[in-house]
């Protein structure tokens, strides 16, 4: 008999089943597009995929791990407010909602991504207030 297929919302808040939005680059498909690169990452931290963090990090700001496994912080939404897209550079500007510590926080974010060789790779990112 075969496995049932468990069908769950996507957790970068885009209201399509994960399966069918962030699972496909998580499992080595290239994002078409910063968003999607951006989204796909909000999900890893979400799921724990420190690998797929890391090999999605621009290799000039890339930090050698993350260490995920003992981070605590509960993300609980994604908003993309500004997508900027370009040939072979994009921002995006997010809010990502989280709980710490049983504190409520919100992370708003302009990120820079650059495209190298067809790839999207996140940068880095400038906090806002």
């Amino acid at each position: 008999m075969p496995k049932p297929v468990i069908r769950i919302d996507c957790p970068c808040d885009s209201g399509s089943l994960y399966q069918d939005c962030c699972e496909p680059y998580h499992l080595s498909n290239d994002a078409p597009n910063a968003e999607k690169l951006m989204r796909s990452r909000y999900s890893a931290y979400v799921l724990g995929l420190e690998e797929y963090l890391l090999n999605t990090w621009h290799p000039n700001t890339r930090p050698k791990y993350l260490n995920l496994a003992n981070d605590r912080t509960k993300w609980l939404g994604l908003e993309v407010k500004r997508f900027d897209p370009n040939d072979d550079q994009a921002i995006v500007e997010f809010i990502a909602s989280y709980k710490e510590n049983g504190k409520a926080e919100k992370l708003h974010e302009i990120s820079q991504f650059r495209r190298i060789a067809r790839r999207w790779y996140y940068v880095d990112g400038e906090f806002q207030e």
